[in-house]
């Protein structure tokens, strides 16, 4: 059995130490298994302590095995075993209520802090979101994702319609940043829409997954409805790249290396969600009562999760009319930041060393001016395969990122580290280009009053989710509205209804021809 603590039983600050490690098991066939036998650490981000072991997956027989014994036509879709709709929303509305009680949102946001530290509020932002994520699809609203069309024909008898369909066998591939979020989401809308997935965590946060898994269960979700492994992503490569015939489609949010060779592997069957050099534009239209909260809102968005988010703010393109009167406040509020509350963390997939010679680089562009940050935390007990960096930001000219040095600052730097750019009038049609010329195309914001400034970028970008206003900012994935990149027919959706039918189910049309053959008729003759 495992060691890790059933949901909402044990603080998991307690329940996990290098003296008692949690121990976590994989889901296959409905039960819960040790794996192969063999485990591999995961060690506490803020102390280097080994507090779970993980299974080392190698032997992927049953996984294979469960992803085909799912048709793909999937476990359900509207014209075969209709009632699972209703079950799942049942699960959903359990799942949701058991989330809403304290001891089980705490236990949750405390997991999540635990193995991805950053503060209280962004940790339980997760686990809200989920929550309310499962309550929207409590009751009916699984029943409703599958909402269909129907138009009519050329004569009586005849109406197409137009379905939602699973893909079947899926496989999804989760993050470190969102343990909670990111996977329960896409766990649950695949599952919404008939299909049976095999779910991997990030090795890091696996823990938050399994927990969540167990949950479900114990909501009333039938286990062999999703298989879970635990394994290192090289594993997981290679069960894909041998069972990719059985496989429908493969959802991965992460790097965009690893994304291009999903990519290829599956012969383009992915939904992917990958790198972000996320940007904020600031207009020309000044407005001095506003500093401060615009201020605030940059802090957060670059900083917020030690700058670990997809959505974090990349870089900052500031009109000379606010300059003066913002720059000077950015240092402000990112020098509050700390490791005490965790407004500042430990930085999962870079080191200082790297993100030391990034932003040296950075220095080395003619013009470019450290502003703040650029050190080490000093005083702390991370281990040194992982980061831990004050916030950073470094401010370079419009001519600099327009020029021959784009490449180098349109790179992404997945730290507490940001690029400020200042512009002014006539600028403008460099701003765009640089929007033009980025690769990946997630979250951006568009920071102004003024309409036609406002069209004018709206209308020359193509990021998925855009804020737009004076209250506009970068990072934030709510269940309320879609979240994804957008530019990429292979982008992924999470949070919403057009996110589950774009990423979990395809568009099939039956056209009903039922009517009685017209009397009279006969075969034309040839011409």
């Amino acid at each position: 059995m495992s060691r890790v603590p059933e949901f909402a039983t044990v603080d998991p600050f307690d329940g996990m130490t290098a003296a008692n490690p949690g121990i976590l098991q994989n889901l296959v066939g409905g039960k819960w298994v040790n794996g192969d036998g063999r485990y591999d650490d995961v060690v506490d981000p803020m102390n280097g302590d080994a507090f779970i072991k993980e299974p080392h997956t190698t032997d992927f027989s049953p996984y294979v095995e469960g992803l085909k014994s799912c048709p793909k036509s999937g476990l359900h879709n509207p014209l075969k075993n209709p009632g699972r709709y209703v079950y799942l929303g049942q699960v959903c509305a359990r799942a949701a209520a058991l989330l809403a009680t304290p001891q089980v949102e705490n236990f949750f946001t405390k997991l999540t802090q635990r193995v991805m530290p950053k503060s209280w509020n962004q940790s339980l932002g997760e686990t809200v979101v989920t929550r309310v994520f499962l309550e929207n699809l409590a009751g009916d609203g699984v029943r409703f994702l599958a909402r269909g069309f129907s138009n009519p024909g050329n004569h009586d008898g005849q109406e197409s319609r137009g379905y939602r369909w699973p893909y079947g066998p899926v496989v999804i591939i989760a993050p470190f940043n969102f343990p909670l979020e990111i996977p329960a989401l896409q766990l649950v809308g695949a599952l919404a829409m008939g299909n049976r997935p095999l779910i991997k965590p990030e090795t890091k946060v696996s823990v938050v997954l399994e927990q969540f898994v167990r949950l479900l269960i114990h909501a009333g979700l039938d286990p062999n409805d999703v298989d879970m492994i635990h394994c290192r992503g090289t594993d997981m490569g290679r069960l894909i790249e041998d069972s990719r015939d059985h496989i429908r489609l493969v959802q991965f949010t992460g790097s965009s290396g690893v994304a291009e060779r999903l990519s290829e592997i599956m012969n383009g069957a992915v939904r992917i969600e990958d790198a972000g050099f996320d940007w904020k534009v600031i207009g020309p239209d000044f407005h001095p009562d506003q500093v401060d909260y615009v201020a605030w809102q940059c802090d957060e968005d670059a900083y917020n999760s030690s700058g670990q988010k997809c959505s974090a703010q990349s870089m900052v393109m500031v009109h000379n009319n606010w300059a003066d009167a913002l720059l000077p406040k950015l240092g402000e509020l990112a020098g509050r930041r700390n490791l005490n509350d965790l407004s500042l963390g430990p930085v999962l997939t870079w080191t200082n060393d790297q993100m030391k010679a990034h932003i040296d680089a950075m220095l080395a562009v003619p013009g470019a001016e450290l502003l703040f940050g650029g050190k080490p935390l000093k005083n702390h007990s991370i281990p040194a395969c992982y980061g831990a960096m004050e916030p950073t930001a470094v401010k370079v000219s419009i001519d600099a990122v327009a020029g021959r040095y784009f490449e180098l600052i349109t790179t992404e730097l997945f730290g507490p580290f940001q690029v400020i750019v200042t512009w002014g009038d006539g600028d403008l049609p460099k701003v765009l280009d640089v929007l033009e010329r980025m690769s990946h195309h997630l979250t951006a914001a568009v920071v102004s009053k003024d309409v036609d400034f406002q069209n004018a970028v709206l209308g020359a970008t193509v990021n998925g989710t855009t804020y737009c206003g004076i209250r506009a900012r970068t990072t934030g994935a709510p269940q309320n509205h879609w979240f994804g990149p957008g530019g990429d027919p292979r982008g992924a959706g999470i949070g919403t209804t057009e996110a589950i039918h774009v990423t979990w189910s395809h568009h099939r049309e039956v056209i009903m021809d039922q009517s009685s053959i017209p009397g009279g008729w006969e075969i034309p003759p040839v011409s």
